[in-house]
């Protein structure tokens, strides 16, 4: 309470408030931050003081709470140091869910890091967790950790596609092979390997050629090595034609040169059944002869050197017990009739010439071309020599001319008349039936070929006369003829 001025009294100084009733809390001093109580009747505190801080922390000591960050609708977070856990990320709502199945994270020694960019008094976060794997707990590195702005992307668990099923195995070829003696023989052939009329004929063919191979080996082995040594060579390229009927020598050749090789054992497994009841049929020993497989896609065997019996992959495989039967049948046929080893031997013993006369062709030929480089003389010039010799080679030594040049129709001739023998020995065993069913096989290969070249506007070449008389195999209806009188037996 103030007294009223006195008028007589000098003129009055400077006014101070009263002091505060007691119990009333203390003004604020001067130049502090701390907002001025409000005027009374006001329920609004008053304005700040110019130059003030938007707003005035606590006293020290105060449990007042701070005020919240600007732009946020979620309690502040306390100071650091305190236990109450880190709030969320700004401007989210609610807090991360944690990752699954992963524990919560150990706190950081020395402090949470600060959020990026963040000052001073700025709450801390913990980092993002790392993505965990179910089961397994991560563990944190002790040096400093990378800050993240955005928890990481967490692919979606896509289960693992099922295993497509493999595609169902191949059905194998039927086994409609009728197992007359399951492998046992009835009776035994008088000879295991033989050599019949045609096998004979072949041998006779070749007697020019192995006339001429001689000179030829003659000439050069004892032109070069001399008479003793030349009549040793001689004698050695002789006996040489012994390695027809050598087993290895026959495997080496039926590896290297036909390209042949051993059967896998699941080959044999199935080859080995048809081929003992063929040989049982025929009386003949099944070891006797060698089986050996062609990887091929065609239709075929083969008959080679003493004791080789080849098949390709494709009748091993795609045809029935019964016609796979038949093929064997007919190779064995070629093998008890002695085509196979004759025919290999006449060819050994005639390559020597064979070598000489594309030798003194290919002379020829470049003669020739020689020749035609300086003039049309000179080229008729190289004619009419290369004409005598070949005229004086038919006046002097006809009995040898003559049969090597008709000595490929006579070979094809033979080899036609084999190929029809070892059907009929194919058909003596009782696979006729069987064998024509291969035969109309082939047929309709060869229709189905020529009706593709007729589609695409293509005619295939058909073999002139002489080279009809060149092939070594006659057309599929001859020899389906040839079977009818087994077909009709019922054998």
């Amino acid at each position: 309470m103030s007294y009223p001025p006195d008028p007589a009294a000098p003129e009055p100084g400077p006014v101070y408030p009263d002091p505060p009733y007691p119990g009333t809390p203390a003004p604020p001093y001067p130049g502090s931050a701390v907002p001025a109580p409000p005027y009374p009747g006001s329920a609004a505190p008053p304005p700040p003081y110019p130059g003030a801080p938007a707003s005035s922390p606590p006293y020290p000591g105060s449990a007042v709470p701070a005020p919240p960050y600007p732009g946020s609708a979620a309690p502040p977070p306390p100071y650091p140091g305190s236990a109450v856990p880190s709030p969320p990320y700004p401007g989210s709502a609610a807090p991360p869910p944690p990752y699954p199945e992963t524990p919560a994270p150990p706190s950081y020694p020395g402090g949470a890091p600060q959020y990026p960019g963040a000052g001073a008094g700025v709450a801390p976060s913990y980092p993002a967790a790392p993505t965990a794997h179910p089961g397994v707990t991560p563990t944190y590195p002790s040096g400093p950790q990378p800050t993240a702005t955005a928890p990481p992307y967490i692919p979606p668990q896509t289960p693992p596609a099922a295993p497509t099923p493999a595609a169902p195995p191949e059905a194998p070829a039927p086994d409609d092979l009728d197992y007359r003696h399951a492998g046992s023989r009835i009776h035994v052939a008088a000879h295991q390997r033989g050599a019949d009329a045609t096998a004979i004929g072949q041998l006779a063919v070749q007697v020019p050629g192995f006339l001429v191979s001689l000179a030829v080996v003659a000439s050069f082995a004892v032109g070069i090595l001399g008479t003793a040594m030349g009549w040793l060579v001689i004698l050695a390229w002789l006996a040489s034609g012994a390695l027809v009927f050598h087993r290895p020598t026959e495997l080496a050749f039926a590896r290297h040169v036909m390209k042949l090789r051993a059967p896998l054992a699941e080959e044999r497994a199935r080859l080995e059944p048809v081929w003992r009841e063929v040989t049982a049929r025929a009386g003949i020993e099944a070891h006797t002869y060698e089986l050996m497989v062609e990887n091929s896609t065609d239709l075929n065997a083969v008959a080679a050197a003493g004791h080789v019996v080849g098949v390709t992959t494709y009748a091993l495989n795609e045809i029935p017990s019964s016609n796979l039967a038949a093929v064997l049948a007919h190779e064995l046929g070629h093998h008890t009739g002695g085509h196979a080893w004759t025919g290999l031997l006449g060819y050994w013993y005639s390559l020597p010439g064979r070598i000489a006369w594309a030798f003194m062709r290919g002379i020829a030929r470049i003669a020739i071309r020689v020749a035609s480089v300086f003039s049309l003389a000179a080229t008729g010039m190289v004619y009419l020599f290369i004409g005598m010799f070949v005229i004086g080679g038919f006046v002097a030594a006809w009995y040898i001319t003559v049969p090597l040049v008709a000595a490929p129709y006579l070979l094809a001739y033979v080899g036609r008349q084999g190929e029809l023998r070892a059907d009929r020995q194919a058909a003596d065993l009782g696979f006729a039936p069987h064998l024509a069913q291969v035969l109309h096989h082939f047929q309709a290969q060869e229709d189905a070929v020529k009706a593709q070249a007729a589609a695409q506007g293509r005619q295939l070449k058909e073999p002139g006369g002489l080279a009809k008389l060149l092939t070594t195999h006659p057309d599929n209806y001859t020899r389906l003829q040839a079977l009818e009188p087994y077909l009709q037996l019922g054998r």
